[in-house]
């Protein structure tokens, strides 16, 4: 196996899949094992006196025992995946290993990656959010990322619905036809060899193709809920900053601007209206010293010390990174907008503003949903996008 392709033999991926394997082994009794003995073929030839000294008497006999036949079949599915194009398998010991990882207090022991591994070394940003993120919030995911990866960042997501899909797509086209600029990285929870969830199927292919998928769980691992809130910390570890574009009160995209902020990473938070509960969240961050920002241009001075190598088209440079989704034209004179206003607002609040009849209304609300000027929330609420 070549030394691009991570592990230098078959031989010794196979002692770093049967580490992993081992009942009872987690990350950080893998990293103790690591420093004591070196590289995992050494800890499988040492002896249980020694290995005892490091692990408890029951983790010793797991390891001096012979690997069992799901690890064998796990180890030969590796190899056999490892020989598509693309497909590369990195260890705490390879040089390909990501460096910003490296700086992590829980640097995963393997990462499985599908696609471009060179952006795992580039300058990047993490971009999430909700699941079920309203209109404006996928709008503002999606420009935000693909400015920044016109401007030459990598967008870090995690290829969920919502806000995480909407910035892989966004940064896929900013990064169109352009080598140098950021492209994506998507952070899943699953073995590298299964898309979760299945609606981002095209998407995923996508992202292999221009950008790169990346995974620390074996092959064959299913969608456990556990792992993705794990998986976060890789998501803020490989990236500069975290931008959390909307978010509740409770909410999984907190988990990692919390991680973000203990990796010593930027926490940037996009604020939204004080009535709505996907807003919830940033405004907390916000409270708690993340960073405000109503542009693309705010995160890029505040990453200063990144230094775009792209060439920025002229429409771009002349202010286009100042706007955070595309611009709507919109008739200033058109009077249910003006009474609708930014905040969300029932239909008989705004029957009275209007003193408008229902069915009016209605017909108004239907014509400015369709044009994308409005969206309509749960509960039966309207609020006008900008």
């Amino acid at each position: 196996m070549s030394r691009h392709r991570g592990a230098t033999d078959a031989d010794e991926l196979a002692a770093w899949l049967r580490l992993e394997q081992t009942a009872g082994v987690g990350a950080e009794t893998a990293r103790r094992l690591l420093a004591a003995f070196g590289l995992p073929a050494n800890i499988f030839s040492t002896s249980f006196s020694a290995l005892h000294k490091i692990v408890p008497e029951r983790i010793a006999y797991a390891l001096l025992a012979a690997p069992s036949d799901a690890t064998l079949a796990l180890i030969e599915r590796t190899l056999e995946w490892l020989q598509q194009p693309a497909n590369q398998l990195f260890t705490l010991a390879d040089a390909g290993y990501p460096q910003a990882l490296l700086d992590i207090a829980d640097p995963p022991l393997m990462l499985y990656v599908k696609g471009r591994a060179e952006l795992l070394a580039r300058p990047a940003l993490a971009v999430v959010g909700s699941r079920n993120a309203t209109v404006q919030g996928i709008a503002n995911a999606d420009r935000f990322a693909e400015i920044l990866s016109q401007r030459g960042l990598t967008i870090i997501s995690g290829l969920a619905l919502g806000v995480d899909a909407a910035a892989h797509q966004g940064a896929l086209r900013g990064a169109a036809g352009n080598a140098e600029a950021g492209s994506t990285i998507a952070v899943i929870g699953t073995g590298a060899d299964i898309v979760y969830p299945a609606r981002n199927r095209g998407l995923a292919h996508q992202i292999a193709e221009a950008g790169c998928i990346v995974s620390e769980y074996p092959l064959g691992m299913p969608g456990i809920a556990a792992n993705f809130p794990r998986r976060n910390r890789i998501v803020s570890g490989l990236a500069r900053g975290v931008l959390v574009v909307e978010a509740a009160a409770q909410s999984g995209s907190l988990i990692t601007a919390r991680m973000a902020g203990e990796q010593g990473r930027d926490v940037f938070a996009i604020p939204g209206s004080i009535h709505s509960p996907l807003s919830k969240g940033c405004h907390q961050l916000i409270k708690q010293g993340a960073k405000l920002v109503e542009s693309a241009q705010d995160i890029l001075e505040e990453l200063r010390s990144f230094h775009s190598p792209v060439k920025v088209p002229a429409s771009v440079a002349a202010g286009e990174a100042l706007v955070a989704i595309e611009d709507t034209v919109v008739s200033t004179d058109d009077e249910l907008l003006r009474q609708l206003g930014y905040d969300p607002v029932s239909f008989d609040v705004l029957a009275a503003r209007c003193d408008s009849d229902a069915a009016s209304l209605n017909g108004r609300l239907l014509e400015l949903e369709l044009a994308g000027l409005i969206e309509v929330l749960p509960g039966g609420l309207y609020r006008r996008l900008d």
